[in-house]
């Protein structure tokens, strides 16, 4: 900021009080706390330690007063922070930007040519981190090894990534025949690329940061990388000198570097370890020093674990340390926590302050538990300092998406504190390929998914990601083309102007605490604790509308404090543990009028639980069955097999659920199987008159997937085999919930979709694998019109084919059997109109209209077959006395077109 700037910023006044809700709106509640604190215990606040507690970014002016030497400081009651007078700004700004990249940018060593190279990172993103209080550059120098081989001199060569493809293969880099794949053989990415050393690097990272100072006025981090694997940079250390600490097969036989290994002996000096490392030194120990020697002299801010680091030892596998395909080896369980507890104490024990930021596995929280050991919840309650991990880059990729948002939310519905990160895969820098361009066709489905998902935290407060990510802003031949920050940002963007404000119509109930006890107690149950994830996996593949996340603890806590919150929602939840306040509270959910959707086995369940449910347990079953019942929700021309089958060790044991009282006349059967002269229920529904309108609906769940020696379970062919999975969408039915698909047979891929609520409005964001699919709604306000589109209404149902990615906002539902129906946004036309929609199409209708939150009955207008100026036509319309859904306005029996303005 300069003082030409600093005319649009109001000083404080003195006396003015600094209340708790500025503070709120100025900084995050963890750093409130902190500075409660410090106000508690009588502390004056100085401008140093407000830069240490705050974004710089917004005591940029306190800043300039202190360099001015003004001397600037004050208590909390003496004087108050102020806000910039106007900002042009919209949505929930991000705490901090990572913009990720590797060297290969700075194709030449010249020192005005890094200074220009770094003034065109900040510059090409310059309109998304205006929407950021801290920028920070991910550097992917090397493949971490420029750590574990730092000696501590700054003129020592660097190894740095500046290959496409593995350099670590039996082939050297740029030999054998044209034919290997860069998997197999590596090349140059540009014919003499600098020898860079460590002094050079230095150069780098305090050229980054006083140039992104200079450009942006915000605080610069600047970040170094550790990757487990063979990727990116040759690693002698990895791959000839210490073999001993390779562990996982993600890239072949023992290519991943474990994080629980021990080192060999070995005489290099290095910085940490300058008389050699000792025999049986803990990798943790050695990497833990070598890094605080590396990030301190180098000039680093943080650290990024790459790749499921820190994780376990399989990252990107189904299988790990405790499962192996065929069976769980439960007794590896508690070893296996101990060694990556023991990891990430010895860590902390040499790089004790430096932030960690995490990767991740591919996989989920449940998943990961189950096959690996990976103890998150340990991990997050350590004190470690850390970022959780984000989404998975790598599972959009392939399109798998259920698996990509199945991790983020299991990972996300606990956290360390209330940061959390997404992350977007724009170009990678070392296998010749630029997802935004290529892989997603610059598509943006895997921007308006993930950033469609929201958690509840325990005050019932919606929680956004703190953090975005972009992986990575440089491609493999290390340019930077502009096309994509200029078609990624307004994307980006547009997600977060529509984040969720709120639950949305499903949200799971996470057992993020029960599944880290019964690992431990309860091992019989680690089939369950692996299957209930790949369930919701293969659920949302399948179209299952899931977006927001609460863990059972914070749902407990968030539904105390604010009961109506889900009143608009569908529950989803495993069967709670016997006896627990969980269990009690989902039946009283139930009973004063909620909706909930339990899978999963029930073998545990308690037998109130089993009572509410009408549910009993018989002699399990696996293998294949005949599937019967409603399956009509989907119409294709080569209809579904009805052959299903059910696994035990891939599906939390075998079937073993049929009805209580099957002459129950408030339960209502949606799917069976049956085995022989064997019958088991798998789907069904009930509701009591006493219940207030509640419901509840069990599916048992089959996990329509196996291990076949690849990464991950591969799901059963659908042209042989029914989709379980499916059925977890089909159960909607039961909530008057109907999202059903048209298609031309089994092997057509079906759509991905969330709905999420912002500002009182129902956001769509899909994404179609085949555009020939027909999506077919009818919720229970009716048929939803998106906006900015016609909709062909069939039997009640709004009908649309989609674009690979979509994202659309819904204000109107229509109660109308048949027609063509369409939904413009308009201009204002008045001074106090900010929206005006017209929808059209309309045969003695009811039309319920969810307007902004702002919105009251005083300022909502509608108007019948008129148009500019709005003087004639103007019609009554009444509040929905039914609140579920939040605020509503009904229109009924109408004919032609509406205009709708608030």
């Amino acid at each position: 900021m300069n003082l030409k700037q600093l005319h649009h910023y109001r000083l404080p006044r003195p006396g003015c009080l600094l209340t708790l809700s500025r503070l709120s709106s100025l900084f995050t509640v963890s750093r409130l706390r902190c500075l409660l604190a410090i106000s508690r215990s009588g502390s004056r606040i100085t401008v140093s330690r407000l830069q240490f507690l705050f974004n710089i970014s917004r005591l940029r002016y306190l800043l300039l007063l202190s360099l001015l030497s003004l001397r600037f400081s004050f208590s909390l009651i003496a004087q108050t922070i102020p806000l910039p007078a106007t900002s042009s700004l919209k949505g929930t700004p991000f705490n901090n930007i990572t913009l990720e990249a590797s060297l290969k940018p700075f194709k030449k060593k010249d020192k005005e040519y890094i200074r220009l190279v770094a003034k065109e990172m900040f510059t090409q993103w310059s309109s998304l981190l205006r929407h950021a209080d801290t920028v920070s550059i991910m550097l992917w120098t090397g493949d971490g090894s420029e750590i574990l081989d730092y000696r501590g001199e700054l003129t020592q060569p660097l190894s740095w990534a500046k290959f496409m493809g593995n350099p670590n293969t039996d082939h050297a880099v740029g030999s054998g025949p044209k034919e290997l794949s860069l998997h197999e053989r590596a090349y140059l990415y540009i014919p003499d690329p600098p020898a860079f050393t460590y002094e050079d690097l230095k150069f780098i990272i305090a050229t980054l940061k006083a140039t992104g100072r200079s450009l942006t006025g915000k605080p610069i981090r600047v970040g170094a990388t550790f990757d487990p694997g063979p990727e990116f940079a040759i690693s002698d250390f990895k791959y000839k000198r210490h073999t001993e600490i390779l562990g996982g097969s993600s890239m072949g036989h023992k290519t991943f570097v474990s994080c629980y290994s021990t080192l060999n002996a070995d005489s290099t000096a290095y910085a940490g370890f300058p008389k050699g490392i000792p025999a049986n030194t803990p990798f943790g120990a050695f990497f833990g020093r070598q890094s605080q020697h590396f990030l301190t002299d180098l000039g680093y801010d943080y650290i990024w674990f790459s790749n499921g680091f820190g994780f376990g030892v399989e990252g990107w596998s189904s299988t790990g340390a405790v499962f192996n395909g065929k069976g769980f080896e439960k007794e590896k369980m508690a070893d296996t926590r101990a060694k990556i507890s023991d990891f990430w104490q010895l860590f902390r024990k040499e790089c004790p302050a430096f932030r960690i930021e995490t990767r991740g596995t591919n996989i989920s929280a449940g998943a990961d538990l189950a096959r690996d050991g990976v103890d998150l919840k340990m991990i997050y309650n350590g004190g470690y300092n850390i970022l959780p991990p984000p989404n998975s880059p790598w599972a959009a990729l392939d399109g798998d998406f259920g698996l990509e948002l199945t991790g983020y939310m299991s990972r996300m519905a606990e956290l360390p504190d209330e940061r959390y990160i997404f992350r977007y895969y724009t170009h990678d820098p070392w296998w010749v390929n630029s997802p935004w361009l290529d892989r997603y066709g610059s598509e943006p489905h895997d921007i308006y998914l993930p950033m469609s998902v929201a958690r509840i935290n325990k005050a019932g407060e919606t929680k956004l990601p703190t953090h975005l990510n972009l992986l990575t802003i440089d491609n493999s031949y290390g340019d930077m083309p502009s096309e994509v920050p200029d078609e990624v940002t307004p994307h980006i963007l547009k997600a977060r102007y529509d984040a969720p404000t709120a639950p949305g119509p499903l949200v799971w109930v996470y057992p993020f605490d029960e599944y880290h006890d019964w690992a431990y107690t309860q091992q019989d149950r680690l089939p369950e604790i692996y299957y209930g994830d790949w369930l919701i996996r293969q659920a949302i593949n399948n179209g299952f509308p899931l977006n927001t996340v609460v863990s059972t603890a914070s749902f407990q806590s968030a539904y105390s404090n604010k009961p109506e919150m889900f009143n608009g929602s569908i529950l989803v939840s495993i069967d709670p543990a016997a006896g627990s306040p969980l269990e009690k509270l989902l039946i009283s959910y139930v009973e004063k009028g909620g909706r909930l959707l339990v899978y999963g086995p029930a073998d545990h369940a308690g037998q109130a639980f089993q009572d509410f449910l009408n549910l009993s347990n018989k002699t399990p079953l696996e293998g294949e069955f005949t599937v019967d019942g409603d399956l009509s929700t989907d119409q294709l021309t080569e209809k579904y097999p009805l052959r299903l089958r059910h696994l035990a060790l891939f599906s939390g044991g075998g079937i073993a659920t049929t009805l209580l009282n099957a002459k129950d006349p408030n339960t209502k059967i949606m799917a069976t199987v049956s085995q022989g002269s064997d019958h088991r229920d798998i789907a069904w529904s009930r509701a009591l008159p006493a219940w207030h309108g509640g419901k509840v609906a069990y599916l048992r769940g089959t996990n329509s997937s196996t291990f076949m020696g690849g990464k991950l379970l591969t799901p059963d062919d659908p042209e042989k085999w029914f989709t379980g999975p499916l059925l977890l969408r089909y159960a909607l039915k039961a909530f008057d919930f109907n999202y059903g698909i048209d298609k031309a047979g089994p092997a057509v891929k079906n759509p991905v979709l969330t709905i999420s609520r912002s500002n009182n409005a129902f956001i769509f964001s899909g994404y179609s694998p085949n555009t020939t699919v027909l999506q077919k709604f009818r919720l229970p306000q009716g048929a939803p019109v998106f906006t900015g589109f016609e909709t062909r209404l069939k039997n009640g149902f709004s009908t649309y084919s989609m674009p690979t990615a979509w994202h659309k906002e819904c204000r109107i539902f229509v109660e109308q059997a048949e027609g063509i129906l369409s939904c413009k946004e308009e201009y204002s036309g008045q001074r106090e109109i900010s929206r005006r929609l017209q929808l059209a199409g309309l045969q003695k209708a009811t039309v319920r209209i969810y307007p902004g939150e702002a919105a009251t009955p005083e300022s909502l207008q509608v108007f019948l077959n008129s148009s500019y100026p709005w003087k004639t036509g103007r019609i009554t319309f009444k509040e929905e006395e039914n609140k579920t859904f939040g605020k509503c306005y009904v229109v009924e029996n109408v004919t032609g077109t509406l205009g709708i303005a608030w």
